[in-house]
């Protein structure tokens, strides 16, 4: 555990592919390669997919609940909703009286899509865990958490 006293983590790596950020970002980027390959196959991009997984979840989130949840712009999430909506897979009202939000919800056909991809990513998800040794998951679960939380605002 780091105690915020040790200078050599400041130092620079003789290797930079040693760092800690480095393997994150490396392995962040073999899931969303897994994740395409695996969504290609069900026509859903990684940011649909969480899209209809969030909505599966909690109906009705807005555009900008939607967009933290999936961590994309809300600028992007649009893009998404409106590929989600084109294809049938979620439905928005023209207008709503909560101001500007139109809640999204999944169509019969987003549920049966969304039903259909999930068994792929839950089994990337799993091919991850099973890298990692059982009695050491919750203690890296909770490192991650204590990163991101480390860097958060």
């Amino acid at each position: 555990m780091h105690d915020g006293t040790s200078s050599s983590q400041a130092s620079p790596a003789a290797d930079v592919t040693e760092r800690l950020g480095y393997r994150l970002k490396r392995a962040a980027a073999a899931l969303r390669s897994a994740l395409d390959r695996a969504l290609r196959e069900y026509g859903l991009t990684v940011p649909q997919y969480a899209c209809l997984e969030l909505l599966d979840q909690r109906p009705g989130l807005s555009n900008a609940e939607l967009a933290r949840g999936a961590f994309v712009t809300r600028q992007s999430m649009n893009v998404v909703l409106r590929g989600l909506q084109d294809a049938g897979l979620i439905t928005r009202p023209a207008t709503t009286d909560r101001g500007r939000a139109l809640p999204a919800h999944l169509t019969e056909e987003g549920h049966r899509r969304l039903a259909a991809a999930r068994s792929a990513v839950y089994a990337i998800d799993q091919r991850m865990t099973d890298a990692v040794p059982e009695q050491r998951l919750a203690e890296l679960l909770a490192d991650l958490d204590h990163m991101a939380a480390a860097l958060d605002g």
